[in-house]
């Protein structure tokens, strides 16, 4: 088989029972994709071939509804007879099954960032009325050291849909026990399969072992799972405590939010991680999401500005921006504070969430710093280069063109307000 539809296939990436994956060329927009072909064997059974018929709608029905940079795009699907096809965003890259393997456990700080990633995507996901439904290592692809991409919403549950949900469909080790027992589903199941994922990533093994899926079901809804160091000791009681209430039996006790849960990963890591000049993407999150430069950022906007910024620590008394130098990134603090120095005279301190060198972007060319900048107490600078900006989406500069708007509008009610001072001042 060269082609599948208009797609030009260029090998196997694999195949299970229900489906084979191809990697293959879109030669309209020249890109790599991948398909997802379903074997028409699956489809000679009428109640197996209704399932996976429904499966693969429910996908389709997602076709440009998700769109966030950790969860896998699906371009296009197809159902024509016995040719049943899903087109999707290619991930280079491993699921996060490979790092179940003890001999393959990833640092705990990585699996905290990835984690914290699946929370974010998958709040998205609850925000546009989308319930997984099959979260598992399986599903999460890893790109790079810690990027990640959820994939497989073909089991995904949308609210307000009507129609009938596919039962038993899952992998009964992930899921909760409001699951097995079929009953009424929120986000909070994929927070308990997601609390069983990140299990299996700190130990290599699952919660709960059974020979059959009736034991599996008894354990699931009946048994109290271990904490993770019961598995292995070295494992921080932080990273216990915030498994074991993702996967709370009790829907009160387990996280009511992705925003509780990736909130406590992040108080993990800011407690318990050793200090490195490398900022990891869960704590570039969340510090945007603090700022006031941000605060009508959505998440998916909040991502792209993570990808086209530079990030960097600096200490105090470096200088930043010198006067009378060439240049077009403009910045924004972190944290920590800077001094501004107009030939030697200090003109005002600046601090959390404050911008400057924004002038240069503004004009639009390259331009001649008026100032020197010179970090007081040690910063986390956000750089942003005009010429990656033009990279973003379009919604992503439109936030950030309406961001300077509101600086420019402060600034000039604080200049007003001076020079009203003054005037009542001398008279």
């Amino acid at each position: 088989m060269d082609t599948i539809g208009n797609y030009e296939i260029i090998s196997e990436l694999g195949s299970g029972g229900t489906s084979t994956v191809y990697l293959a060329l879109d030669p309209f927009n020249n890109q790599q994709v991948a398909i997802k072909l379903f074997k028409p064997d699956t489809q000679r059974d009428p109640a197996v071939a209704k399932a996976h018929r429904k499966l693969l709608l429910t996908e389709a029905s997602l076709v440009g509804k998700l769109s966030h940079p950790h969860i896998v795009k699906v371009f296009d699907a197809v159902l024509k007879g016995s040719e049943n096809y899903m087109v999707m965003e290619y991930v280079e890259g491993k699921s996060l099954a490979h790092y179940t393997e003890i001999s393959r456990l990833l640092p705990f700080s990585t699996i905290a960032e990835i984690i914290y990633k699946c929370c974010k995507a998958l709040e998205y996901a609850q925000h546009q009325g989308v319930i997984h439904r099959d979260i598992k290592p399986a599903n999460i692809l890893l790109s790079g050291q810690r990027d990640i991409k959820i994939s497989d919403f073909g089991a995904a549950i949308i609210v307000n849909q009507q129609t009938t949900q596919v039962v038993g469909i899952g992998s009964p080790a992930y899921m909760s026990p409001e699951q097995v027992s079929e009953k009424l589903l929120t986000h909070q199941t994929d927070i308990y399969s997601l609390g069983v994922t990140m299990f299996q990533l700190l130990t290599g093994k699952l919660p709960f072992y059974a020979s059959n899926n009736f034991s599996m079901i008894y354990q699931i809804t009946n048994i109290e799972p271990p904490p993770p160091s019961k598995l292995r000791p070295e494992i921080p009681p932080e990273l216990d405590a915030i498994v074991l209430r993702a996967m709370e039996k009790d829907l009160s006790r387990r996280y009511q939010t992705w925003d509780e849960f990736s909130h406590n990963l992040v108080s993990f890591f800011s407690s318990h991680v050793v200090t490195q000049p490398e900022i990891l993407d869960m704590e570039k999150f969340d510090i945007l999401r603090e700022l006031l430069f941000f605060k009508n950022f959505g998440d998916v906007e909040l991502w792209e500005v993570l990808r086209i910024s530079d990030w960097r620590k600096v200490r105090s008394g470096e200088y930043i921006l010198r006067e009378g130098e060439r240049g077009r990134d403009f910045f924004i603090l972190g944290q920590g504070t800077v001094k501004v120095f107009k030939q030697g005279l200090l003109l005002g301190t600046l601090s959390k969430g404050d911008c400057f060198g924004e002038m240069a972007h503004l004009s639009e060319r390259a331009f001649t710093r008026s100032t020197d900048v010179v970090v007081d107490s040690d910063v986390t600078l956000i750089g942003i280069n005009p010429d990656l900006l033009e990279t973003a989406t379009a919604g992503c500069r439109f936030q950030i063109d309406n961001a300077f708007l509101r600086l420019l509008v402060k600034r000039l009610d604080g200049a007003n307000a001076r020079i009203s001072h003054l005037l009542s001042s001398v008279s």
